[in-house]
């Protein structure tokens, strides 16, 4: 597990895996999640060299001395760090739900330093794209007849109406994997003891984004940029994708059927395949 050093002094913990190559370097969401949850990002592993970033606070890395640095856009200077310590001229970059928020923050900042930009189930938030909760209830409806889907679909109207608990988001959970199995149940029971809620707090705070100006610097980012996500995902939907990838001037889709916000556990092979062909 290397440690490298941020701007500001505060150790931060990067974890390799898989086969040789320059890496890709991997953001976790949550946001503010420990990299953990990623895994191997179903078999991608296998095929490519990864680096995942633990995001300042969370898993190995240290908890900084000022928490107003856990701000998505305070961070680009920490991925910057990393590009610096693996001693790249340009990175191949990966950024997951919130954690696709600071790659895009990233690629604004720092277009010369990428090589390859892969946006997995992006959170619309830093280029202020919205998704109604119209389409929301149409995607997620067609989970109806799952026995879990009752229950979660009361949930998501308490959280439409900015009213939810814990117990209403917990019963949303099915909501964010294309088969709510044992595995995704494992995989969601984890969440807890890898999410820094007091940072994930600050991270979507007031300042963090400006997606006018954001949106302007990305048109001027020419490297190729993949935006993968699941058919049944109600947070980054396909049509989210579509307009987020053109955002880019080479931007392009891949939409996992039977996919949620989670792609690699739904369909891993697909998922690998989708990610190194365009890595490739």
């Amino acid at each position: 597990m290397p440690i490298f050093s941020a701007p500001d002094g505060t150790a931060l913990s990067v974890h390799f895996s898989g086969a040789g190559g320059a890496p890709v370097v991997c953001l976790p969401g949550g946001p503010m999640r420990a990299g953990a949850y990623l895994g191997d990002l179903g078999g991608l592993g296998v095929r490519c060299r990864l680096a995942v970033l633990d995001l300042r606070g969370t898993g190995d890395s240290e908890v900084p001395g000022d928490p107003a640095t856990y701000r998505c856009d305070r961070q680009v200077e920490d991925v910057e760090a990393l590009r610096k310590h693996l001693g790249l001229d340009q990175l191949d970059l990966l950024g997951h739900s919130a954690g696709a928020s600071l790659a895009v923050l990233y690629a604004a900042r720092c277009p010369g330093r990428l090589r390859r930009l892969v946006l997995v189930a992006p959170s619309p938030r830093a280029v202020g794209l919205q998704l109604p909760v119209a389409d929301r209830r149409r995607i997620m409806a067609r989970r109806a007849g799952a026995p879990w889907f009752d229950d979660a679909a009361a949930a998501y109207e308490a959280i439409a109406a900015r009213t939810a608990t814990s117990a209403d988001w917990a019963a949303m959970a099915p909501m964010y994997y294309g088969r709510w199995d044992d595995a995704a149940r494992r995989h969601q029971a984890a969440e807890p003891g890898q999410r820094n809620g007091a940072a994930a707090r600050v991270y979507n705070a007031d300042g963090a984004f400006d997606p006018e100006v954001t949106r302007a610097a990305l048109g001027a980012v020419d490297t190729p940029v993949l935006v993968l996500a699941g058919e049944l995902d109600w947070i980054a939907s396909p049509g989210v994708a579509e307009e987020f990838a053109a955002l880019f001037p080479d931007g392009r889709v891949v939409v996992m059927p039977g996919a949620a916000h989670y792609p690699w556990l739904d369909d891993a092979p697909a998922f690998a395949s989708a990610v190194t062909g365009f890595l490739a």
